[in-house]
């Protein structure tokens, strides 16, 4: 009984470009008529996220109730940033009656659920729910780890060597914190693929979850929020990789920002960022650019070589139309002086 009082928190994590933006966004546009807050949680200093989310403001989360965290991971800097911004949403007027947090693709739930028994929130806040979404597709495609059978096999060869990749531990660590979990893009996956999907998110959960199949954001805010699973209390009972290690950090990821000129059309683009994870194995590009002759300026989504993008909003007169992108990658990948040269080639 004493949750009553605390504010619901729901939890979405998953990996790069699985859709979480997007599930917010549809989240804000049916609330169950609850006051809503966002926090999102960028990697890189380009709040391309967090000025989408904005643009969907509505009185029951108006732009103000929407904050950005752009210094780093979240589960990393919760003294610096996530317990003062929590601060500032509860110290609001009209106080809000359930607080989103977007983690970033990088994020590891764990550490950031551990927050929460700080002692200057746990009373105030609790977790309703963490609701990781995986993409059908990659998920299939063994893109975490490559050749998953392969690994395994050859694991079971050689005790000694290392047989995870860091990006199938982030990926298990955010299904096997979660307590629903969202198979994105469902659409772009044949039975098969989606079959196969939930069977490796069931493999590496370690109770039996929801598996629901999402389009475009679209799902019941009845199945996400009011969950009221306190999962601040329940920590032990969701295994991670980095149980036990002294701090988690993003070594094995890098970022980097480039600022890029007009493009003569969005194809042209879209082909610059498509030989980008081709020849540089480049993870996530997330950004926006301006286009010769379009008075709206181009938001940009990638993963690996699947570029998504749509104009979403006027350039003002007074802006100068010059674009930027964030990319990310595996520790090493980034050759800034070679990606720049691809982007302006």
């Amino acid at each position: 009984m004493q949750n009553i009082t605390k504010i619901p928190v729901t939890i979405i994590t998953g990996f790069l470009g699985s859709g979480k933006t997007t599930l917010i966004s549809q989240l804000m546009q049916n609330p169950l008529g609850k006051r809503l807050a966002v926090i999102v949680n960028e990697f890189g200093d380009v709040g391309v996220d967090g000025q989408i989310l904005k643009g969907c403001a509505i009185p029951n989360c108006p732009e103000e109730n929407i904050m950005e965290l752009a210094n780093g991971c979240i589960c990393c800097t919760v003294a610096d940033d996530f317990i003062p911004t929590i601060e500032a949403l509860m110290s609001l007027s009209d106080q809000p009656e359930h607080i989103l947090i977007e983690t970033s693709g990088l994020a590891l739930p764990k550490p950031l659920l551990k927050a929460f028994n700080w002692p200057d929130i746990r009373s105030r806040i609790t977790v309703d729910g963490v609701i990781a979404l995986a993409d059908a597709e990659a998920v299939a495609s063994g893109q975490f780890a490559p050749n998953l059978a392969g690994v395994e096999a050859q694991r079971e060869a050689d005790n000694a060597l290392d047989h995870e990749t860091p990006l199938s531990e982030v990926f298990e660590d955010q299904v096997a914190c979660a307590d629903l979990i969202l198979l994105t893009k469902a659409d772009l996956a044949n039975e098969a693929d989606k079959a196969k999907a939930k069977q490796i998110i069931a493999n590496n959960t370690p109770l039996q979850l929801p598996i629901i199949e999402v389009v475009e954001g679209q799902i019941d805010p009845r199945l996400i929020l009011g969950l009221e699973s306190a999962a601040e209390n329940d920590i032990e009972q969701r295994p991670s990789h980095h149980d036990g290690a002294p701090e988690h950090d993003h070594e094995d990821f890098d970022s980097a920002i480039f600022n890029i000129a007009e493009f003569d059309s969005p194809e042209t683009l879209v082909q610059k960022i498509e030989t980008l994870a081709r020849e540089h194995h480049i993870l996530r590009v997330k950004g926006y650019a301006a286009i010769s002759g379009k008075p709206m300026r181009l938001l940009v989504q990638a993963v690996g070589s699947r570029v998504r993008s749509q104009f979403d909003k006027m350039w003002q007169p007074d802006e100068v139309r010059n674009g930027q992108l964030v990319v990310i990658a595996e520790h090493d990948h980034i050759n800034v002086p070679a990606i720049n040269e691809i982007l302006k080639g």
